[in-house]
């Protein structure tokens, strides 16, 4: 059984995906917020997705070998990855493979990997909506005494 590394077609490919994800952070204004977090030039960061994506992939261990384990989450969290981000992200990486064709179960693999590591990383709580109801909240707005005696509140 191929990797995904071998069926994505290899360093070349893996390259191509990396080159093509930085360079629509760089152009989606859908991914403005993304972009920001990142310095002006990319080409350290290109190099280093590349690497773990290699690893990650199931080919060359290139990130292990010069930086030891990826500690994702933790070499993350000096940068706010709520919802937001995480969706930019992805749909830059999206957007990247749908440029360069990948399909197929390949791509489902992939899209749901990405969006595991992609939730994985969220390391900001999400504001709360106060006019939603939740399990602690029924009535968000404000029962009458009416709601409030029915549900057992009062």
């Amino acid at each position: 059984m191929q990797t995904h590394y071998e069926q994505i077609g290899g360093a070349e490919r893996v390259r191509e995906l990396t080159n093509r994800f930085y360079d629509l952070m760089d152009e989606m204004p859908e991914a403005y917020e993304l972009r920001k977090m990142h310095g002006p030039d990319l080409a350290p960061m290109k190099q280093k997705l590349f690497e773990f994506l290699s690893g990650w992939l199931g080919g060359p261990q290139l990130y292990i070998q010069k930086y030891g384990h990826p500690r994702l989450r933790a070499r993350h969290l000096p940068f706010p990855i709520n919802k937001e981000m995480r969706d930019q992200w992805l749909l830059c990486m999206e957007t990247a493979m749908d440029a360069m064709h990948i399909d197929g179960v390949l791509r489902a693999q992939l899209s749901q990997a990405f969006a595991k590591t992609g939730d994985h990383m969220r390391n900001q709580a999400e504001p709360i909506d106060a006019t939603r109801p939740t399990a602690d909240n029924p009535f968000p707005i404000g029962p009458g005494a009416a709601e409030r005696k029915e549900h057992g509140l009062d």
